[in-house]
C-alpha cells in the first residue's frame, strides 16, 4: 500500500467506527504558549482532555502533521544518521473524549492492523504497563494475542502531559522485521535494535495526577492514541528505513536530481528529503525564516539542508525547487500546500541566495580552524564566530563536526552569545528600566475605554528603577495608580500621554507602560512632592489619543486589505502605532506593486467612507474564533479576549486590546507614505490617516503648482506639458550626438586618409576633438565600414578623462582581437577596458601618455601579425 492509501484507509475505517474525521491543525499551535510546533496528534485536542472545549463529537480520527526540531522534543540533529528520526512527520490518531475506552481502543486497533491492513497477527508484539491488569486480560483472553509475544513494562509504558494533569497506562504494539533483522522484543537488552518497531501507541487516559503525585481517577476516562504513518508505511511496504518509501522515494529522486546525486541512499540526500517536508509546511502555516523563535528553528532547517546540497557539490540554489515534488505526493491530502506553493519556493529561494552569499567564506573560516585544531573540539569562538558572521546555526556546526568526529565547545559558545547580550543591554540601557522592578500593591484598573480622565491613588512611586516613597521637583519617575484612564504601551500600540494633578502637584506623563498588571506612568514631576497614598486627578491628552486611535483602526483595515488583495499567507509580523504614523510589518515575498497598493488604499478608504460602527465585544476565545477573528501567533490571551470588528460585511475581526474609533469615518483618510522590505519575507508598509493625510495632499499639491510653475504651465495640463518637454530633450539630445559624430568624422580630416597599412589591414588610430563615448563608438563603426579590412582605435579627452573605443572589422578579428588592443592601450594611460573581439571600450586619465599609447597602436599590430 502506498503511504496515501494508508493514511486513507485509516481515517475511512475509523468514519467507520463512528469517529468524527478531523483535518490536521497548523503546525504552530493554537493559543497553547507551552508549545513551539505541534508535536502529537493529541495536541489539536488538549482543551478537550482537559474538559474546557466542548466538541459537537466524542470520537474523532485525524492525519495531523507534527514537526519535532526544536523545544523539548528536538530530533533534528539526528536526521540522516537513523532509518526513523524526522523533523516532519505524520501521526495517525483516534480519540474517544469520555466515550469508548480500552476495550474498544485495543479491538479498533487489532482490527484495523490484521484485517483492514492485513498484517499477520504473529508478526506483532503488545505491551501493556506493569499494573495494568485489565489491559493485559484484554489482549490475552479477548484478542488472543500469545503470551509469548506480550510484555509488561513500566516507565515506557506509562503517559502524562506534564507533572500534573492527565496521564495513564498505556499499551503498544510493535512489528516484527523477522530473525534476520538484529534485535531483541520490547523489554529485551537488544529492544533498542530494529527487528521489534513501535508502530501504535494507545493511551488510556484515566487518572489526573495531583501536585503531591496523587493519581486521582478521572470522572470520564479517554483514550488518545497514534501511530507515525512513515513507521507504518515502512512495514506495509516490506522495508526497514523510512526513507525507502514510496513518499520519501519520491523526494529523494527529485533531491537527486538537483543536486546532481545519484546515490538514493546517500546521507545527505535523506536529510534534505526530510526538510522539505518541515519547511514547506511551516511556511504553509505562516512562520519564516528569522533570527528568533519558530522562525530561527526554520532557518535552522533550511540552512542544514542547503549545506548538504553544498556537500553534494550543489552551489547553486536547488531547495526551492524540490517544492513540486513534494506537492505531487502530499499536496492531495494537503491542498493548502498546493494552493501557496509559489509563495513557499519564494521565500526557500529568498533564503538559499541569502545563505549562500556567506556558506563559502564561512566554511573557509571553519576548515581553517580544523587546520589548527589540536584536539577533538571546536572551540566555543569558532562557533560563535560561524553564527554571528556567517549565519551558521550552531547545530549545524554541530553537524559539521560530528561527520568529523569531533564536537563543540557548547560552554564557550554560550560564553561567548551570553557577552554579546550583554553588549546589546548595554549599548541599549539610554532610559531606566522599570520593567524588572518589584511591586507589592494592587493591579491596575485601566477605564480608558471609556474616559480620558478620572480620580486615582497613587499606590507606588518608582525613581531609577526602585521604589521611593517621595518624589521631588524636578524628578523623574514612574507613578503606579490604583485606575487609570491611560493606555499603556501594548500590541504595537504607543502609550497615552497627559498630566497627573492635585494641589499644587503637576506630573507629566510622557508615556505609560505595563509590568504585569501595573500600568507606570513615566514622566517627570513639575511641581510639588508626590507621595504615596495620593489622590490625583488624570487627564489624558485627548488630541494624542484620538490621532492614536485613528492609526491603530486604520491598521486593521490595512490588515485586512493586505490578505484580500495579496492572499491570505499575509500576516502581521510587528506593528507601531502613535499619534503621528501607523508602520504595519507583514509576511510577504516580494516587493508590492504601485498598482496593488492602490488597490490596498482605495480599499481601506472605501471601507472608512462607509462609515459602520466600530464594535467591541468581550468573549471567549472558542466564540471569537467562530467569529472568524484573527490571533497573532505567539501572542498569549486570557480565557477572556477583546474582539474588534470593522467594516462592512466583518470586512476586518481581530483580537485586539486597544483603543480605536467609534465609526470607521473618524479616520478620515489613510495614505500610504512607503513600502520596503525589512527582513527576508517580511516587507513594512508606513501610512498616516485624519490631518496628517491631509496636511500631506496639501504638501502634495503645493509641490504640483510649484513644479507646473517652472516650466510655464498649470497643474491640469503639468503632464502634457512635460511629455512635450521630454519628447524635445530627447531630440535635442539625438541631434547633439549626431553633431559630435559628424564634428568627429567630417570635420577638415580626413580620418580615412590618416590610416596606414600593416600587412593588408589598415589601422588607425587618432584623437577626436569634441567627442564623447557613444560619438566614439558611431565613428568606429563608419571608420570601420570605409577602410575595409581594418583596425581603429578612437580616444577623446575631456577635463582630464580620457575615452578609448576600439574597432575591427569582423574579416580581421581572427588575427587582432579589439578587446586585446584595448587592454594594450588602456593600460598605457593609467585606465582599463575590455570587450568583444570587433568592439571595444575603455578609458584612463594620464591624458600625457595618450599621444604615446596611440603611437604604438600601428607596431602592436603588426606584432600580432607576426
Amino acid at each position: 500500500m502506498k503511504s496515501a492509501e494508508i493514511r486513507d484507509a485509516f481515517l475511512k475505517y475509523f468514519e467507520s467506527e463512528g469517529h468524527s474525521i478531523v483535518p490536521s491543525s497548523s503546525l504552530v499551535p493554537g493559543n497553547d504558549p507551552t508549545l513551539l510546533f505541534t508535536n502529537a496528534g493529541m495536541n489539536q485536542f488538549k482543551d478537550v482532555f482537559l474538559g474546557g472545549d466542548k466538541r459537537p463529537y466524542s470520537r474523532a480520527t485525524s492525519s495531523q502533521r507534527c514537526v519535532r526540531a526544536g523545544g523539548k522534543h528536538n530530533d533534528l540533529e539526528n536526521v540522516g544518521y537513523t532509518a526513523r528520526h524526522h523533523t516532519f512527520f505524520e501521526m495517525l490518531g483516534n480519540f474517544s473524549f469520555g466515550d469508548y475506552f480500552k476495550r474498544d481502543a485495543i479491538q479498533f486497533a487489532w482490527k484495523f492492523l490484521t484485517e483492514v491492513l492485513g498484517l499477520p497477527p504473529e508478526r506483532l508484539w503488545v505491551t501493556v504497563h506493569i499494573s495494568d491488569d485489565e489491559a493485559a486480560d484484554i489482549w490475552q483472553k479477548e484478542m488472543g494475542v500469545s503470551p509469548e509475544r506480550f510484555s509488561r513494562l513500566d516507565e515506557d509504558n506509562f503517559w502524562q502531559m506534564g507533572d500534573t494533569g492527565p496521564c495513564g497506562p498505556s499499551s503498544e504494539i510493535f512489528y516484527d522485521h523477522g530473525a534476520d533483522v538484529p534485535g531483541g522484543p520490547p523489554g529485551s537488552e537488544n529492544d533498542d535494535l530494529d527487528r521489534y518497531i513501535e508502530i501504535w501507541n494507545l493511551v488510556f487516559m484515566q487518572y489526573e495526577r495531583q501536585a503531591d503525585g496523587e493519581l486521582k481517577p478521572l470522572p470520564n476516562p479517554s483514550i488518545d492514541t497514534g501511530m507515525g504513518l512513515e513507521r507504518i508505511a515502512a512495514v506495509m511496504q516490506g522495508v526497514h528505513n523510512n526513507y525507502d518509501i514510496d513518499l520519501f522515494q519520491h523526494l529523494l529522486k527529485a533531491a537527486a536530481k538537483a543536486t546532481g546525486s545519484d546515490d538514493l541512499e546517500h546521507k545527505s540526500l535523506r536529510v534534505i528529503a526530510d526538510h522539505i517536508r518541515s519547511s514547506a509546511f511551516l511556511i504553509s502555516d505562516g512562520v519564516l525564516p528569522s533570527n528568533e523563535g519558530r522562525g530561527y528553528v526554520l532557518r535552522r532547517i533550511i540552512r542544514r539542508a542547503i549545506r548538504h546540497g553544498h556537500k553534494l557539490g550543489q552551489k547553486d540554489a536547488f531547495f526551492n525547487t524540490l517544492v513540486d515534488a513534494l506537492a505531487d505526493v502530499m499536496g492531495e491530502a494537503y491542498p493548502e500546500l498546493n494552493e501557496r506553493k509559489a509563495q513557499i519556493a519564494k521565500v526557500l529561494l529568498t533564503e538559499e541566495e541569502q545563505f549562500a552569499k556567506t556558506l563559502d567564506k564561512g566554511m573557509g573560516v571553519l576548515e581553517d580552524a580544523l587546520a589548527d585544531l589540536s584536539g577533538t573540539e571546536i572551540p566555543g569562538d569558532v562557533v560563535f564566530t560561524l553564527y554571528d558572521t556567517y549565519g551558521f546555526p550552531v547545530d549545524l556546526t554541530a553537524d559539521i563536526a560530528r561527520e568529523r568526529d569531533l564536537s563543540i565547545d557548547q560552554a564557550g559558545y554560550e560564553a561567548a552569545m551570553e557577552a554579546q547580550r550583554q553588549r546589546a543591554r548595554a549599548a541599549g540601557n539610554f532610559k531606566v528600566d522599570y520593567t524588572q522592578a518589584s511591586l507589592d500593591v494592587p493591579a491596575t484598573e485601566f477605564t480608558g475605554y471609556s474616559e480620558l480622565a478620572g480620580e486615582s491613588k497613587v499606590l507606588a512611586l518608582l525613581r531609577d528603577g526602585a521604589s521611593v516613597e517621595q518624589i521631588s521637583e524636578g524628578e523623574e519617575a514612574a507613578v503606579v495608580l490604583d485606575s487609570t484612564p491611560f493606555y499603556a504601551e501594548s500590541g504595537g500600540q504607543a502609550g497615552d500621554s497627559g498630566y497627573l494633578e492635585a494641589n499644587g502637584i503637576r506630573f507629566e506623563v510622557r508615556d505609560c507602560i505595563k509590568q504585569g498588571n501595573h500600568f507606570l506612568h513615566l514622566g517627570q514631576l513639575l511641581q510639588g512632592s508626590l507621595e504615596s497614598g495620593v489622590a490625583l486627578q488624570g487627564q489624558v491628552d485627548s488630541e494624542v489619543r484620538q490621532a492614536t486611535a485613528l492609526n491603530h483602526s486604520a491598521t486593521h483595515l490595512l490588515h485586512a486589505a493586505l490578505r484580500k488583495v495579496l492572499g491570505e499567507h499575509v500576516t502581521q509580523k510587528g506593528s507601531l502605532v502613535n499619534s503621528e504614523r501607523l508602520r504595519f510589518d507583514f509576511s510577504h515575498f516580494e516587493p508590492v506593486s504601485p498598482d496593488e497598493l492602490k488597490t490596498i488604499e482605495r480599499m481601506v478608504n472605501e471601507q472608512v467612507l462607509a462609515n459602520t460602527p466600530v464594535a467591541t465585544e468581550l468573549c471567549d476565545m472558542e466564540t471569537a474564533q467562530a467569529k472568524g477573528a484573527m490571533a497573532l501567533f505567539g501572542e498569549k490571551y486570557g480565557d477572556e479576549v477583546r474582539v474588534l470588528s470593522m467594516g462592512t460585511d466583518s470586512f476586518s475581526v481581530e483580537l485586539c486590546g486597544g483603543t480605536h474609533v467609534s465609526r470607521t469615518g473618524d479616520i478620515g483618510l489613510m495614505r500610504i507614505v512607503s513600502e520596503s522590505g525589512i527582513a527576508s519575507g517580511v516587507r513594512r508598509i508606513e501610512a498616516i490617516t485624519g490631518k496628517a493625510a491631509l496636511a500631506a495632499f496639501d504638501e502634495a499639491e503645493a509641490r504640483l503648482a510649484k513644479a507646473a510653475a517652472l516650466i510655464k504651465a498649470n497643474p491640469d495640463n503639468l503632464v502634457e506639458k512635460l511629455e512635450q518637454l521630454s519628447a524635445q530633450s530627447r531630440k535635442l539630445e539625438k541631434d547633439l550626438a549626431a553633431l559630435k559624430t559628424k564634428l568627429a568624422t567630417a570635420g577638415s580630416r580626413d580620418l580615412a586618409a590618416e590610416a596606414v597599412e600593416v600587412q593588408g589591414i589598415k589601422v588607425l588610430a587618432v584623437k577626436l576633438e569634441g567627442a564623447d563615448a557613444k560619438s566614439l563608438r558611431d565613428s568606429a563603426d563608419q571608420l570601420k565600414n570605409k577602410l575595409g579590412t581594418s583596425v581603429v582605435l578612437l580616444a577623446a579627452e575631456d577635463e582630464g578623462k580620457i575615452a578609448l573605443v576600439a574597432g575591427v572589422s569582423k574579416d580581421a578579428t581572427a588575427q587582432v582581437k579589439a578587446g586585446d588592443l584595448m587592454r594594450h592601450v588602456a593600460q598605457q594611460v593609467g585606465g582599463k577596458g575590455g570587450g568583444r573581439p570587433d568592439m571595444a571600450q575603455g578609458g584612463g586619465s594620464d591624458v600625457a601618455a595618450l599621444e604615446g599609447a596611440l603611437a604604438s597602436v600601428a607596431p602592436w599590430v603588426k606584432e600580432q601579425l607576426g
